[in-house]
């Protein structure tokens, strides 16, 4: 498979990548100096030393000299007071910000503005999220994505729907969806033109499970089946968790990831009672098993605190991706916004279905930056290591990507740099600038 185990932590902190000359390499390298967040561990007086778009070297400022970099890393200077540097970030799940909408972009300049609206805040790695809509949509949509999937802009397409459960539908149309349809995912498969990484699935509904059915379907053509929007049982949630689990072993090193992944786990399900556990803990145990990836929508809103806490002692940063499901209106202020063919309003910062009511409906995505999701999750009690991990490496690894989601030599130079309670000051892609 394509998800590669890469060097740990203290492999990052001693091993270089060679150059072709020491005078032209010392000149091109730049250094990042401050507090180093590795995925198991952070360095207090840190550096990353980048050359071109590549890190060759990270570890202490006091090794720096030993390993070949002291010149590179003592031009750096002091780092401001607070200064923490973490990877660049891996969103799983987002359906837009900065008031454009990947599910309502008719053009990719539209979808840009979502784009660097995340990349300024520290997102380097994106996946575009579309909802459940008429077949010609999600069609014209996929296509338009993949334009930016191909210029390295996104790194993939998410389709959430339209397999879905009506009864737990949340902001989607209920009328768009559909029974389980193979020919559908290869056409979809067919316009993402080999970026298409994920597709939101729920298990009961006919056509998913079933031999040939939609889960074998979207493993056949190189996506991962992702588990939500469901009403399902747990027995029907073990048996599709079987199904693509068996798939993905079969197909071997041309799976992106040996793990399905679980669509903002709690979110969007049946919810868990202890004579009816459903969706929650067969994903939940599924996860532990090593078998699922469960995303976390650790924003403060979607998820108490405690919940979020209780998921990675349960299972792992390993096993947790934590995502923005953001919307149009992540970066802006209160407001009427779209997603999809849904009105959605934005009050306190909370984006609800727009159904009259005056508390609201349905939660219609999130608002936050995934820096955000993890300055929560470490509020919540989470070491800041394991908020990072779930944040950068362990969505990298669902994405089958092992040149991004940690700080170790060998990876694209993807940084962000921070400064007290994670606020971001600048942000590195590919050893560039960008914010």
């Amino acid at each position: 498979m394509r998800e590669n185990r890469t060097m740990t932590s203290d492999a990052a902190s001693s091993v270089s990548v060679p150059t072709t000359s020491s005078s032209t390499s010392v000149a091109g390298r730049r250094a990042y100096r401050g507090r180093v967040v590795l995925p198991h561990d952070v360095l207090d007086d840190g550096a990353v030393v980048v050359d071109g778009t590549t890190i060759v070297w990270v570890g202490r400022v006091a090794e720096a000299a030993a390993a070949g970099h002291g010149e590179a890393v003592a031009a750096a200077g002091e780092p401001q007071p607070g200064t923490t540097i973490l990877p660049g970030l891996v969103d799983l799940h987002d359906h837009g910000g900065g008031g454009a909408s990947f599910p309502d972009a008719g053009d990719a300049d539209t979808a840009r503005v979502a784009v660097r609206e995340h990349l300024a805040h520290g997102t380097t790695s994106l996946v575009a999220s579309l909802v459940t809509a008429p077949r010609d949509v999600l069609l014209a949509r996929t296509a338009m994505l993949a334009d930016l999937a191909d210029a390295g802009e996104i790194a993939g397409i998410h389709l959430e729907g339209p397999f879905l459960s009506r009864d737990r539908c949340g902001a989607q149309n209920p009328a768009d969806m559909l029974a389980g349809d193979p020919k559908l995912v290869r056409a979809i498969a067919d316009a993402s033109r080999g970026h298409l990484v994920t597709m939101t699935v729920a298990p009961e509904i006919a056509g998913v499970q079933e031999p040939g059915g939609v889960i074998e379907t979207l493993v056949e053509v190189g996506a991962i089946p992702s588990l939500g929007h469901t009403d399902a049982h747990w027995s029907v949630t073990e048996g599709a968790i079987a199904v693509g689990s068996a798939a993905l072993d079969g197909a071997g090193a041309t799976a992106r990831s040996s793990r399905l992944t679980a669509t903002h786990l709690f979110n969007g399900m049946r919810p868990l009672h202890h004579r009816d556990p459903g969706p929650i803990a067969a994903c939940l145990e599924a996860a532990k098993r090593g078998k699922v990836v469960v995303e976390l929508v650790g924003d403060g809103t979607h998820l108490d605190p405690g919940t979020v806490a209780t998921v990675f002692e349960l299972v792992g940063a390993d096993a947790i991706a934590l995502v923005t499901d953001a919307m149009a209106a992540a970066g802006m202020p209160d407001g009427s916004y779209q997603l999809g063919p849904m009105a959605v309003v934005v009050a306190g910062g909370v984006a609800r279905l727009a159904d009259g009511s005056a508390e609201g409906g349905s939660i219609a995505g999130g608002t936050a930056h995934l820096i955000d999701v993890v300055r929560h999750t470490v509020a919540a009690g989470i070491p800041l290591p394991d908020a990072v991990r779930a944040a950068s490496l362990t969505p990298a690894g669902v994405l089958g990507r092992s040149d991004v989601g940690a700080l170790e030599a060998g990876r694209r130079a993807d940084l962000v740099v921070t400064g007290p309670d994670l606020a971001v000051r600048s942000v590195v892609r590919a050893g560039e600038t960008v914010a």
